[in-house]
């Protein structure tokens, strides 16, 4: 709960956030992700962290920074390997979770001394979209663990209450 206490309030993974160049996000989260360039961007995924970043013109030239990054709990559902929480991560804050209750996660806010308030401009029938104080950090949590109207909600899938993710833009 600390890993997503302290993205929320500092905008930061590990230290790292908005504006940092790729090889600062590198030398946090480690060697091993995914590259996904496109369109002059560059999306790097590391399984639990997902970066954005773009050219940096015209301060540094060639060279990219962060513009957004989030913190995607809703794959670790799905399994926890090297490739899904980077080894970093796992040493600094231990074992992660497969879900993260918002109530939880929004004492721990609470307890920065930070508020949460929702977004009514991105909050949608399935997703409620909460602002965190002082930050630019929106948290991701499904109100409909059936978004699809299958009727047939995974009894292990996603659960009312679960943080979906945090970004920061």
């Amino acid at each position: 709960m600390d890993f997503y206490a302290h993205v929320a309030v500092r905008g930061a993974a590990l230290g790292v956030g908005l504006g940092a160049d790729p090889e600062a996000w590198e030398a946090a989260l480690g060697a091993t992700f995914l590259d996904v360039p496109g369109g002059g961007f560059l999306r790097r995924d590391y399984g639990l962290v997902e970066i954005n970043f773009s050219p940096d013109l015209p301060r540094r030239q060639g060279q990219m920074s962060c513009f957004g990054f989030g913190v995607k709990v809703q794959r670790l559902l799905y399994g926890q390997s090297p490739t899904t929480v980077p080894p970093p991560l796992s040493r600094e804050y231990g074992e992660f979770a497969p879900r993260v209750p918002f109530i939880e996660l929004r004492a721990a806010i609470l307890g920065l001394g930070h508020m949460i308030e929702l977004d009514k401009h991105n909050t949608s029938r399935d997703m409620d979209c909460y602002r965190v104080s002082a930050s630019a950090t929106r948290i991701h949590v499904v109100t409909d663990p059936d978004p699809y109207g299958s009727g047939d909600p995974d009894p292990d899938g996603h659960q009312r209450g679960d943080v979906w993710s945090v970004d920061v833009w």
